[in-house]
């Protein structure tokens, strides 16, 4: 065969041939999650891959929030991008909506539906799905604060801590008034939004040391390490305003106002043997928080 151009010429050529066949073969994934088959792997083979109700779809969501054909990724020049295709709910790529074509990088957030995917792409990418799945395990996919098998871990460690070194420890129990109304008159994927953007703003105020939780449904929990009453319901007070002041502006410009009510319990040996004793002092709080009229703490 002859060679066109000289030999240093050729032998770039070469190299730039074996660069794009590495790139096109680095291997492309989604997790979900958050929602239905949580920790699920969807490996990403073919340049198209199409995600919608219908069951022709590469990907399948039953949910009836997802479209029958509600977005597909495609690869462009070993890129993956992703395009909504008229869904009725749209889809959000890290919380921004889709508006024509959006590039995915590895750890991007698509929400489709009420399903969350994370996009990940990488030479070691088992160990990213392994490394993920430990995060699914802790973690709650829809407003990335801990979950509730994280939460107990958490507060038997301090507890034990508590008792052993007697320092102070304090639940907080927190629970959106009258979420259900939101659900029912702005949809589910309203809530989502309510619900991400609370936890938000709690978390800005959490320290370190401490742990931010969602309980299940509308329900958060604080675990306050070396706080006494005093200060645990100094804290709830706190919560309570910065809750109330939360504005989500929704279609046709209408404002969701939402208010929390919340219930302190401190740790006290002889009555709280285990997690859920504590947990329960606090609910029970809660509960009268609730019955006191709503939008106030009680401990």
């Amino acid at each position: 065969m002859k060679l066109q151009g000289n030999d240093r010429t050729t032998r770039i050529t070469k190299i730039s041939s074996f660069a794009r066949r590495v790139t096109a073969e680095v291997p492309e994934c989604l997790i979900v999650i958050y929602g239905e088959n949580l920790g699920k792997k969807f490996e990403l083979v073919d340049d198209i891959v199409t995600i919608g109700r219908e069951p022709d779809n590469t990907i399948v969501l039953t949910s009836d929030s997802v479209s029958r054909k509600h977005a597909r990724i495609e690869k462009i020049q070993n890129q993956r991008f992703i395009v909504d295709l008229g869904s009725t709910n749209g889809t959000l790529v890290n919380d921004v909506p889709v508006k024509a074509r959006a590039r995915l990088e590895s750890g991007c957030l698509i929400k489709i539906g009420e399903t969350i995917f994370k996009f990940i792409a990488g030479d070691h990418i088992e160990a990213l799905y392994f490394e993920e799945i430990y995060k699914v395990m802790v973690t709650d996919g829809l407003t990335q604060c801990a979950n509730k098998r994280a939460l107990e871990d958490f507060l038997e460690r301090e507890m034990a801590r508590a008792r052993r070194h007697k320092r102070p420890l304090s639940v907080v129990m927190m629970d959106l008034d009258h979420f259900k109304e939101v659900n029912d008159t702005y949809g589910h994927l309203v809530g989502d939004t309510v619900l991400k953007e609370v936890a938000h703003v709690i978390k800005q105020r959490v320290r370190r040391e401490e742990l931010f939780a969602r309980y299940g449904g509308e329900e958060f929990v604080a675990v306050l390490p070396e706080t006494p009453r005093e200060g645990a319901l100094e804290f709830a007070e706190a919560i309570r305003k910065i809750v109330e002041a939360i504005r989500i502006v929704v279609e046709n410009n209408q404002t969701i106002k939402v208010t929390m009510s919340l219930g302190v319990a401190t740790f006290d040996p002889e009555q709280h043997q285990a997690v859920s004793d504590l947990i329960k002092s606090a609910d029970k709080n809660l509960y009268i928080a609730k019955s006191k009229g709503r939008n106030c703490v009680y401990g």
